[in-house]
């Protein structure tokens, strides 16, 4: 399950309309199911050299494939048909973990809070929580 998009070299994902970049990546973004596709797009444009063709994977940006999935996404993991993060909900806010399953498009978010992205990460890092 991937995408590709169109990705200014400045940052941001080329809209809809083949002018303006979108700083988040969303709905409204040109979107290709093939690299060549998005290749056709990009060879038509004016400023080609300044926009790169990027692979969207839920690995790599699972806000996308998962739209109940809020907050900041610190790190990603795939483990068992699952796509694990570190989440933290709002900016300041303690950090979460949340299991996101890439066949139902759930998302759960673990009712354990973490003071730092650090022990976040180190319960992340060794799955030692309950992934149903």
């Amino acid at each position: 399950m991937k995408i590709f998009a169109l990705q200014s070299l400045a940052g941001g994902f080329l809209d809809e309309d083949l002018k303006h970049f979108n700083k988040v990546f969303d709905d409204w973004c040109v979107q290709c199911e093939s690299m060549e596709d998005a290749q056709l797009i990009l060879d038509s444009l004016d400023r080609s050299e300044q926009i790169k063709i990027v692979e969207i994977t839920p690995l790599s940006y699972p806000k996308y494939f998962f739209s109940k999935l809020q907050g900041i996404i610190h790190a990603t993991r795939e483990y068992d048909g699952k796509i694990i993060c570190v989440v933290e909900p709002q900016m300041g806010e303690n950090f979460r973990i949340a299991i996101c399953d890439l066949q139902t498009k759930n998302v759960k978010v673990l009712k354990t809070r973490y003071k730092s992205a650090l022990s976040a990460e180190g319960a992340f890092a060794n799955l030692t929580f309950d992934l149903r």
